[in-house]
């Protein structure tokens, strides 16, 4: 097969990939860590508190939570967090060369690669060895295994810290908005939506080459020509979401945001994101009602990331 993370290919290699995938991020498969991760979040929350202020919220809870739980559910070791990290944040770095992004997307290719060749070996109830597994019938090459395997670990942890660091500071931009986190499960969920639309963690927009002409408007694009898609602005359209600038838990609509991207190619881990923001977010409001930001020191953001938040987040309480 081609080269490369499976989402930059179209059908029929993507579909390939998608349709082995997708099971693994089913509702009933993800619900089934919803226990573990509030396990999780229990621990660094604990270990956060006891440690005392002022904490880097990034470094105690947003960047650890989601690696730990994509590390559970893939089967990677976490004591290699470090390797992984950081070569994911060279990936999504916007300022970075293209052959330092090659060197970093092969780094963890190579590093799967070895973890692939471990389960086929010895399996687990791991993604890891299920992905050996599909070697092993001879669906994927061991090359092709490790990439879908690497691409999951990278987008697996970034992306849903960010949203989990910026969805705090959100929520104390707007402490009016706090209730509803704690008003029943479906609520939950819908306030989760609007964060995920509000906040649009997704800056660089999304590179497309249109295959036939397309009407826009009174835009015609044509065979060929390259789009951009900015899904950060068409989450503040105003035609689908009445005043999009606000911040409203409670709004009907939330759930028709992009935040994940749409069609055959919007995310595939978007179920595990929102259990993730789900179990975190009421949980860190319930435990510390006092958190505020130290405003001693300055809150710094990835200025030049394709998945925007905060890089460090200092917090009092």
């Amino acid at each position: 097969m081609p080269p490369g993370f499976f989402n930059f290919h179209d059908d029929p290699v993507h579909a390939l990939f998608r349709g082995v995938l997708t099971r693994e991020f089913m509702v009933k498969r993800i619900n089934a860590l919803r226990a573990p991760t509030s396990q999780i979040f229990d621990q660094l929350m604990s270990g956060m508190i006891e440690q005392g202020p002022p904490v880097d919220f990034v470094e105690a809870i947003a960047l650890p939570l989601p690696s730990l739980v994509i590390c559970e559910l893939l089967g990677v070791p976490y004591e290699d967090h470090s390797f992984f990290q950081e070569h994911s944040k060279v990936l999504i770095d916007t300022a970075v060369s293209g052959e330092a992004k090659i060197t970093a997307q092969m780094a963890l290719a190579d590093y799967l690669e070895g973890l692939v060749g471990q389960r086929r070996r010895e399996p687990r109830d791991d993604l890891i060895s299920r992905l050996g597994a599909q070697v092993d019938a001879g669906t994927f090459s061991v090359r092709d295994a490790a990439d879908a395997g690497a691409f999951l670990l990278f987008a697996g942890h970034e992306t849903t810290a960010n949203m989990i660091g910026l969805g705090v500071l959100a929520l104390l931009d707007h402490p009016d908005q706090l209730p509803r986190l704690h008003a029943g499960s479906a609520e939950l969920a819908n306030a989760v939506e609007e964060l995920l639309r509000y906040l649009t963690i997704a800056q660089s927009g999304l590179s497309r080459v249109a295959t036939e002409d397309i009407q826009v408007g009174d835009v015609t694009i044509k065979a060929g020509d390259g789009v951009i898609i900015m899904v950060n602005s068409a989450n503040r359209d105003e035609a689908v979401f009445s005043a999009s600038d606000r911040l409203d838990l409670s709004r009907s609509n939330a759930r028709q945001h992009v935040a994940f991207g749409y069609g055959i190619h919007q995310c595939l881990g978007q179920p595990l994101a929102r259990m993730e923001l789900q179990t975190v977010l009421p949980e860190i409001f319930r435990r510390l009602p006092d958190l505020r930001v130290d405003p001693e020191r300055e809150v710094t953001f990835k200025s030049t990331a394709a998945a925007y938040g905060p890089s460090f987040l200092p917090v009092l309480w």
